[in-house]
């Protein structure tokens, strides 16, 4: 069997994409299968004096008018494409007669660009994109989502349509481990945490709908109880919006909050492995990669009582409203005593998610696929 990976256009620098094509290559490849992962290539996007609207411009022309040529010649070679991002649904028709599936992470931007969320703008380019994302991804035969929140919103996007579809969790896409004393203890330093200070922690990008000013809300009540008054917060990341600062300047938690900016896979687990716990009150996700991170580190999780961070994160964690700061402090200091218990049972829920069992789900489709053509 041999399987062409379509992967995201490298100069978007989609991390999570990228990382679960690379991780789906190696797992396949280790299993005996041939694989080949193809990029749309890199040409006008690869000009640097392309600033602004031009680079983006220049990358649509690489992306919609370029790649569909060279993604043909390399389906013909293929058994089975496997399209890893539902954001480049439209390389579905590069498949030709060959059978193909797509992986549908979420429909976050296709929602915003429908005006499903009060407050998210998407401005015109951005809906057509998107609605030109949402038709071509309702045409696959084969879908796989990665919780069932997304299977639901993709059923919900085309009642009408009746794809396959199945739900095959990630595993995690980095060897996730509780590490050293030291390794935490360096991580402190370089956040300017003392040793004998304790910490909470947020992982996340400043896309609206991973709340990062609720976070600051949380942890602003938090520090109200004498049980986190001296604690502090890390927020692994981005570098913080104008409106971030403005709320830790208006509540003088300047001190309490420390900004890290674009952590390593090594930072950040040091950093999951000497927190309190890992605050993390999404309002959408499809997947939500941290929870597992978290856990795989021996950190408590602190979520989103949304879907699908329950589907994920299961029995080990505590859930609150993203929404309202003051309660989610509330229920979060009643449970804070439960720490060590969710720690035992955050590693308990990671056996659902192996690479190995992920691997297995996609063989088991790639064979169904191949057995319906023939």
């Amino acid at each position: 069997m041999k399987v062409l990976l379509i992967a995201n256009y490298l100069p978007d620098q989609q991390e999570s994409m990228l990382r679960y094509s690379a991780m789906l290559a190696t797992a396949l490849r280790a299993r005996g299968i041939s694989v080949e992962t193809e990029h749309p290539p890199v040409v006008l996007g690869g000009f640097r004096f392309f600033h602004g609207a031009a680079n983006k411009w220049a990358g649509y022309f690489d992306k919609y008018i370029l790649a569909p040529f060279s993604l043909r010649r390399k389906a013909r070679s293929a058994d089975i494409v496997h399209i890893c991002d539902h954001s480049n649904s439209m390389y579905l028709k590069c498949a030709g007669k060959k059978p193909a599936l797509i992986t549908c992470h979420d429909l976050i931007a296709i929602f915003s660009a429908q005006g499903k969320y009060a407050g998210v703008h998407v401005g015109q380019t951005g809906r057509v994109l998107q609605r030109w994302i949402a038709a071509n991804l309702v045409k696959a035969r084969n879908i796989v989502c990665v919780s069932q929140k997304t299977l639901h919103d993709v059923q919900s996007l085309a009642p009408t349509a009746k794809p396959e579809t199945r739900v095959i969790h990630h595993p995690l896409n980095w060897n996730y481990s509780r590490c050293s004393a030291e390794a935490v203890a360096a991580e402190k330093a370089k956040s300017g945490i003392a040793a004998e200070e304790t910490y909470l922690l947020h992982v996340g990008g400043n896309l609206w709908y991973k709340n990062r000013l609720g976070v600051m809300q949380i942890f602003a009540e938090l520090r109200k109880s004498a049980v986190f008054q001296n604690t502090r917060l890390i927020m692994a990341g981005k570098s913080w919006t104008p409106e971030m600062r403005a709320f830790c300047q208006n509540y003088n938690l300047q001190h309490a909050i420390v900004e890290r900016v674009d952590v390593s896979n090594e930072e950040l687990q040091a950093l999951y492995s000497g927190a309190l716990a890992l605050l993390f009150p999404s309002l959408e996700e499809g997947f939500g990669w941290p929870l597992l991170e978290a856990q795989a580190c021996g950190c408590p999780v602190i979520t989103s009582n949304r879907p699908p961070m329950p589907e994920i994160a299961g029995e080990a964690a505590i859930y609150v409203d993203p929404l309202q700061p003051e309660e989610a402090a509330r229920i979060i200091l009643e449970n804070a005593s439960r720490f060590p218990e969710l720690q035992q049972k955050g590693r308990e829920n990671l056996s659902r998610f192996s690479l190995d069992r992920a691997i297995d789900s996609y063989l088991e489709l790639y064979k169904d696929m191949l057995l319906s053509c023939s």
